[in-house]
């Protein structure tokens, strides 16, 4: 979409406008000084490793019309420049967005999930309810961008604040009518998702992820819970929103007690508004009866494991607090056979079993290995590593983890990124326990040793990366994708 609009008829709705200067005809809106367009608004904000200050002048001769920005010592020197400063620049750039994209929200049923573990597949389950109602649906989050369609690879979990807006009036322009998201806690705490007017909000789970980014478990539920404390009132004129939450996690049982809007309880506990009773799990799927406001039904999921049960009433609590009618929502559960990268099978033709999840912290560690238990292996070998620049403090968690649980476990590389793969995995190597564990730092090579060990009746879990299609490195990527290397490596060896 591209329309011109002035900049003071935009800046009406920014909240935090201190000064301004001028005015300008706007043809579009970046954060991206390299991605500036002759007449375009350029928002300048400091982050963690450049500051859009330093980028104002290259923005303005490529050709902005216009600057946003917080920093007073900072305002262009052209004295034709049409400028405002704010006192912050990265919420007024969602907000700015919102405005320039007409507010594209407000014409969507939108769902914004977080939590720890869980949210992808619960957005794939409440993309898949929406469409067994009969609705165009769209889906934002760690596998992609998708709708009518059109299928967008993710450069992170939730798009900043001006490609958000900017993606979903292409959603609502396509015809989407409803839109899964995830929400991250990163995007909450950056505004990335700020002025979205949400219908409901879900909250999963909390345990231990991104405190290399949150610090600890306190701040981290706190950038969680601004979902449901701050953006009801962020809510389109006609919209209400509502909570969906996991009132059987610790953390969803204060965040309940503290949302700003009215609250839908779901999980296995008598008490909760949407729960699941005579549940049975086995390594094809699981059912249970899901009853909601007075309604029964039975379902029985292609997903396996206790975890997607509560994935299944996450997304049955949101598209209730959407309206969708429990009819719907039993066929869109039951609909969804997989999600990529979450307990994926790879199936090259070998005697045994290999699966890839993403799992990359403790507890969903802990989850999968325990589905993969459930499935009777001769042996459970595992493959894993953790990523760099991320949460050092869960490393060796991960490393107990893995070897308590699995037979045998094959210590590697995750996405070292910035920092040295050996230390990382000494990291990981300082929680394991018992010795039936051997370091590969090689990735290939450490599913390869998984591959060649394993016989007739086991099982491979490759945890950590799932439906990744690269490897990061200190200065370079490469195309690596644990399915595919599987794949061939289960050729390679004969098998």
């Amino acid at each position: 979409m591209s329309r011109k609009v002035l900049l003071s008829s935009i800046l009406h709705e920014v909240s935090s406008v201190i000064e301004t200067h001028g005015d300008a005809e706007i043809s579009g809106v970046t954060a991206d000084s390299r991605q500036v367009k002759p007449g375009q608004l350029f928002v300048a904000y400091k982050g963690f490793e450049h500051d859009g200050h330093d980028f104002i002048p290259p923005a303005l001769a490529s050709g902005a019309a216009a600057v946003v920005f917080d920093n007073a010592e900072r305002a262009p020197l052209a004295g034709g420049t049409a400028w405002a400063r704010v006192e912050d620049a990265r919420r007024a750039a969602a907000e700015i967005a919102a405005v320039y994209y007409e507010h594209p929200s407000r014409e969507v049923l939108l769902a914004g999930v977080t939590g720890t573990n869980g949210k992808t597949t619960t957005t794939y389950l409440i993309e898949a309810i929406l469409a067994a109602a009969g609705m165009h649906a769209g889906v934002i989050g760690t596998l992609g961008y998708k709708w009518a369609g059109s299928e967008v690879e993710a450069a992170r979990t939730t798009p900043d604040a001006v490609e958000l807006q900017s993606l979903l009036r292409n959603m609502a322009d396509d015809g989407v009518q409803g839109v899964a998201m995830e929400v991250s806690s990163h995007a909450l705490a950056l505004d990335r998702v700020w002025r979205c007017a949400f219908d409901v909000a879900v909250f999963t789970n909390l345990s231990q992820d991104h405190y290399d980014f949150h610090g600890d478990a306190e701040d981290y539920f706190a950038a969680k819970a601004r979902l449901f404390l701050d953006y009801p009132q962020q809510a389109a004129p006609d919209k209400e929103m509502r909570a969906a939450i996991n009132v059987d996690d610790p953390f969803g049982q204060r965040l309940a007690e503290q949302a700003a809007c009215q609250v839908i309880g779901f999980g296995l506990e008598p008490g909760c508004d949407v729960r699941a009773e005579d549940v049975t799990l086995s390594p094809a799927g699981a059912g249970f009866r899901l009853v909601l406001s007075g309604s029964e039904k039975r379902v029985q999921l292609k997903l396996p494991a206790r975890f997607n049960v509560y994935n299944s009433l996450a997304a049955a609590a949101a598209a209730h607090a959407m309206g969708i009618e429990p009819e719907a929502i039993q066929a869109g559960l039951e609909d969804l056979v997989s999600v990529p990268g979450r307990f994926e099978r790879v199936d090259a033709g070998q005697p045994y079993l290999i699966i890839v999840d993403y799992a990359h912290s403790e507890q969903a560690l802990a989850n999968v290995l325990a589905l993969a238990r459930e499935m009777e292996p001769s042996r459970l070998i595992c493959v894993f590593g953790c990523g760099g620049d991320r949460d050092v403090d869960k490393r060796p968690k991960m490393g107990r983890t893995a070897t308590q649980l699995a037979d045998f476990t094959v210590i590697t590389s995750d996405n070292p990124r910035s920092e040295d793969p050996l230390e990382i995995i000494a990291q990981i190597r300082a929680g394991a326990v018992g010795d039936a564990f051997t370091v590969e730092p090689d990735r290939r090579q450490a599913i390869r040793m998984a591959l060649e060990m394993a016989e007739s009746g086991d099982l491979v879990l490759i945890a950590g990366k799932g439906h990744e299609r690269y490897q990061v490195f200190a200065d370079h990527r490469i195309d690596f994708d644990d399915r595919q290397v599987a794949r061939e490596l289960v050729r390679e060896l004969g098998q």
